[in-house]
Parts: structure tokens; sequence; C-alpha cells
């Protein structure tokens, strides 16, 4: 296992291999941290990679094959180590590669492939999957990166504003135990901006589906951005853990989704997922930029 850092004149990164997990990522001319330290006692994580399956499956099993498989929430990829393929100055990629043991629960053959690219005070996070196989490959991907929020110190996270890149209003899928149920809960925008008051993520979080979206910002009480995530993901969640004032925000992308209440279906009849064809490859990503005192 190891730890690899990057950096250019604006900003510096760290990416520990264990799971290809961004850990740190840092303006360079104010010190600060945009990602949160993955403390236990509110979340012990900072960003991970959310594969092959994000979310959770009803009943924490899923079917495919003529199998019934057991999985947890989110897939495995992201307590997994992956090997370092290559670095240069201004980007980093890491390999999953299937073997036995991810045959014997997820029965695909796959590689998976994580990237992290500099360039000014942004980092594009990557994503490849290739199917090697001779069968189509059923998979969910994701993101799941948190943001230092509050970023000022004696401020609060209800000192802080979400905006989106739509006037709104938003609409959110509800979760009942980790599912997603038929009820939505809507948002309306004040030019663009969601507040974040104490009991936004009382419901879990917040989960925005096929309605454009493609810049979500973290901004303080003016107004101004601190940090931006640009996807072109159909959808993303967002999340705080409800009830801990947890000093963290997680803005998702995802190209798939947690299984629907009742769900019974099969491994490729679940909403949002992906099919890829023998000896194809699929990319997709996001980024993550910092704010102006980082240009």
């Amino acid at each position: 296992m190891g730890r690899y850092v990057l950096e250019n004149d604006a900003i510096a990164i760290a990416v520990d291999s264990n799971g290809a997990e961004l850990k740190s990522l840092v303006c360079k001319a104010t010190g600060v941290e945009y990602i949160w330290k993955g403390d236990s006692q509110f979340w012990g994580r900072s960003a991970p990679v959310l594969f092959p399956f994000v979310g959770a499956v009803n009943h924490q099993e899923f079917r495919t094959k003529g199998r019934t498989f057991p999985m947890g929430q989110h897939g495995f990829a992201r307590d997994m180590e992956f090997d370092l393929e290559n670095r240069t100055v201004e980007e980093i990629w890491f390999v999953l590669h299937s073997d036995e043991n991810t045959f014997a629960k997820y029965p695909y053959v796959f590689t998976l492939k994580i990237g992290y690219r500099i360039s000014g005070s942004s980092v594009e996070v990557l994503w490849q999957v290739d199917n090697p196989g001779k069968e189509d490959l059923p998979f969910s991907i994701g993101g799941h990166p948190a943001f230092n929020c509050p970023i000022e110190e004696g401020k609060s996270q209800t000192d802080y504003k979400i905006k989106f890149d739509v006037q709104g209003p938003i609409v959110s899928t509800r979760l009942t135990e980790g599912l997603a149920s038929m009820e939505t809960d809507c948002y309306e925008l004040q030019g663009g901006y969601l507040p974040v008051t104490e009991h936004l993520f009382d419901k879990d979080a917040l989960i925005i589906e096929g309605q454009g979206v493609k810049k979500v910002s973290l901004c303080d009480e003016s107004g101004e951005a601190y940090l931006t995530v640009s996807m072109d993901a159909p959808l993303f969640g967002i999340w705080s853990p409800a009830g801990k004032k947890a000093p963290f925000i997680c803005i998702e992308p995802w190209y798939g989704r947690c299984d629907a209440v009742g769900f019974t279906g099969e491994l490729c009849e679940r909403k949002w997922g992906n099919l890829l064809a023998p000896g194809q490859v699929w990319k997709a990503g996001f980024t993550v930029s910092v704010g102006k005192e980082c240009e």
C-alpha cells in the first residue's frame, strides 16, 4: 500500500493505492485542505470509488446467472488494493483486475482503472472500465468525495450554501432504509442556491436523478463558491451524516443507484446501471475545482 502525491504551482493532491482513493486536495497558496480527513467519529472515508455497485442492494443480495450473491453497500473496489499502472508529473493511474476472489462474489471479468489529472486549481477524476470477457458486463460506478464544510474557522455548516447550475426546483428521491422509495422531496432554490440547514440531511442523502445538473458548488454565506464539482453523470447524491454535525458534505456523481424498495429483478435490470459489451471500454469521470485564491 502506498500514498502518491501530485502537485503543480496551485494545488497538491494525495492518492492512496488502497481503493485508489483521493485523500487530500490542498491549495498551496493558502494551505487549505478541501478533502475530509476520514475521521471514523463521523465517517472513516475520504473519497471512495464505488464499484461495481452504487448504493445498497435489496436484502443485501443481487441476482445474476441464475444465482443469488450477497453484496454490501457500494460494492468492494473501495476496500481493495490497486496497482500503480503509470504516473507522470500531472497524471496518475491505478488498476484493479478481477480475480478469483472478486469472481466468487461478482461473477464477471473486468478491469477497473482509476486516474487523477491535475491542471491549474482543478483535479480531474477519471474512470475506465474494460470488459476483457466474453459476455456483457453489468456494473455501476460512482464517486463519493467528502469536502470540508465549514472550510473557515469559526464558521458552522449552516453558514454555507449549495449552488446548482439550474434554477430549480430540485427534486430528490427519498430513501427508505437505504433504498429508493416512490416518494420525493422538492427543494426550491434561491437564485440557484440551496441553504445548508441543520435538518437538510435528516432523511439521508439527497438523490438528484436526471435533472440536467452539470455543476454543484459549495459556497460561503456571500454565495462565493470555494469548491465546484463538474460532471456529466445522469444522477448524483449530496450527503452528510444526519444529526452528527459532521464537518463535511459529499457531492457524489453516479452512474448507478441503490435498488428501489422491493426490487427483486436481475442485476442487469437495476436502474441507471451500465451494460458493457465484450471487448469494449467505458470511460467517465468528474472534475473538482477549488477557489479563486488557488488559481
